[in-house]
């Protein structure tokens, strides 16, 4: 007779090993009943965002605890700075910043209308809707985004709303109806962008990875674009019978997944969870042009107090 199975609740614990089903079962239950309902439950005041109160900082820990997510608002009307946004970071652990293509010299990037950026349309630079996506799903995996800060200067006129769904959330969807969705996922080559090639000259290579993967500390991580122009999925039935029953999440009406329009001095701090936004229109001859800064980095936030 077999040893009964033992359970670790620290990160290492294995609970998205699929042959570890006590592992997954106990955290599966844990992170059900901690998971917010609406985006109002994860709203963490702040009153500077270069140095948190340590009460500020439970309770931006405790929203990022259970949902991978916390939504914090500044006082006064316009927001921080990005020196601001910057010192926030620090405090979660953050350093390591993605001087991607079109990051501002700071490596910060400035989201707003622009008309054209090189050959291509960078949807995060238009008005037009967002679809589903973690940030970064396109950079080797070697350089993965773990964690993102997107703080709202100013919002647009009308529209302009986000809905986010923690990735640890989708994982127990698919996992739950069928293990062999995750499995897919979990491929080497589950998911490939093909290159970026402008003037003929390549500016990004084609990348191919893993949609779930697991970090060395135990943490799921997961890179996913729903833009079926930029992605080829692995050519067999398993990934593709994936690909539809993400699809069809996104479709559904899960209460998991939270919607909120952000407002000046508001900002989110997340490990790089699902995120989407609808389209928007700016006025500007009432100066009401939106702008957002985003700061992506490739760590992955952590409680400093504990280290």
């Amino acid at each position: 007779m077999s040893a009964p199975d033992t359970v670790d609740l620290t990160p290492l614990a294995r609970p998205f090993d699929l042959d570890s089903d006590v592992a997954y079962r106990t955290w599966r239950s844990r992170k059900l009943a901690a998971a917010p309902l609406s985006a109002g439950e994860l709203l963490v005041p702040i009153a500077d965002g270069q140095d948190l109160s340590a009460m500020e900082l439970d309770a931006m820990h405790g929203a990022l605890a259970r949902t991978n997510l916390v939504i914090y608002q500044l006082p006064g009307s316009r927001g921080a700075d990005k020196v601001t946004i910057r010192q926030l970071g620090r405090q979660f652990g953050l350093e390591r910043l993605d001087d991607n293509l079109c990051a501002d010299e700071d490596s910060i990037t400035s989201l707003t209308v622009v008309e054209k950026r090189s050959e291509g349309e960078y949807i995060p630079y238009t008005n037009k809707r967002l679809n589903w996506h973690t940030d970064g799903y396109y950079n080797p995996l070697d350089r993965q985004i773990r964690a993102v800060i997107l703080h709202c200067v100013q919002p647009a006129a009308q529209g302009g709303e986000n809905a986010f769904l923690d990735h640890e959330m989708a994982y127990i969807a698919l996992r739950d109806r069928d293990p062999a969705l995750i499995r897919a996922l979990m491929a080497p080559d589950a998911m490939t962008i093909p290159a970026n090639v402008q003037n003929g000259r390549q500016i990004r290579p084609e990348q191919s990875g893993p949609v779930f993967s697991v970090d060395r500390a135990g943490h799921l991580h997961m890179r996913y674009s729903a833009r079926t122009r930029n992605v080829v999925w692995k050519d067999d039935a398993a990934t593709r019978a994936a690909a539809e029953a993400l699809l069809n999440l996104f479709r559904s009406d899960s209460p998991f997944i939270l919607r909120h329009r952000l407002k000046s001095g508001q900002g989110v701090l997340t490990n790089n969870v699902l995120h989407c936004r609808t389209a928007f229109e700016d006025d500007a001859q009432r100066d009401q042009t939106r702008l957002l800064y985003r700061a992506r980095y490739y760590d992955r936030v952590i409680d400093l107090r504990k280290q």
